[in-house]
């Protein structure tokens, strides 16, 4: 039986997955990071991109997107607590082809008063939401 670590993704308006993973992979603020169970204890934030969450003696992996949040790791428990979060199998590609180039014009657009970090940060989170999309699509079955 492979070794195990209970873990949570959450977000304000409801519970993504509880359940038992043998490995936890996101992005955290320096880099992606890999969580197996026994991890030191750990808090961190984490910026938008893909929660991988690999499933006990199965190939396939739970895909999510996150919009950002903070990570805590304790040896027994790992907590996700996101901005947003949304399970790969929901997010809607048309939505996120759309703002991603709606943040696009924003950003080439000098003409207007344009809040540029705001526009930046809906960029990095279109583009994460498409790359989970993909990671879904093409995940082991």
């Amino acid at each position: 039986m492979a070794m195990t670590v209970h873990v949570d993704v959450v977000s304000a308006e409801e519970e993504i997955f509880s359940g038992l993973a043998e490995l936890v992979s996101l992005p955290g603020e320096m880099g992606e990071l890999g969580i197996l169970p026994g991890h030191a204890p750990l808090m961190t934030r984490i910026r938008p991109g893909t929660v991988r969450i690999k499933l006990p003696n199965r190939n396939e992996e739970e895909v999510i997107f996150v919009a950002g949040g903070m990570l805590e790791v304790q040896p027994n428990l790992v907590t996700v607590l996101a901005d947003t979060a949304i399970r790969g199998k929901d997010l809607d590609e048309a939505k996120a082809l759309e703002a991603k180039k709606r943040a696009e014009e924003l950003m080439a657009n000098r003409q207007q008063e344009v809040n540029y970090a705001s526009a930046q940060a809906e960029l990095a989170e279109a583009i994460a939401q498409l790359s989970t999309i993909d990671r879904y699509r093409h995940r082991s079955h």
